[in-house]
């Protein structure tokens, strides 16, 4: 797995995904708190299946040692 999702990606996805979760509890929508999950679960690991899947980069700076 490497990275493929880039830093503004992953503060767009963490702040979305919070506000879906936050939305979700408040109004008992479990399917806005999954969608959440998964948004802030890719934030945090910086990796998008579907992005994989389409050959998309969306700018993540990958470690070359």
């Amino acid at each position: 797995m490497t990275c493929n999702v880039g830093k503004i990606d992953r503060v767009i996805r963490g702040a979305v995904g919070a506000a879906a979760i936050a939305w979700g509890i408040m109004n008992g929508n479990i399917i806005a708190d999954v969608v959440g999950g998964v948004l802030l679960f890719t934030a945090i690991i910086g990796w998008c299946p579907p992005y994989a899947l389409l050959g998309i980069n969306t700018g993540c700076s990958i470690k070359k040692d």
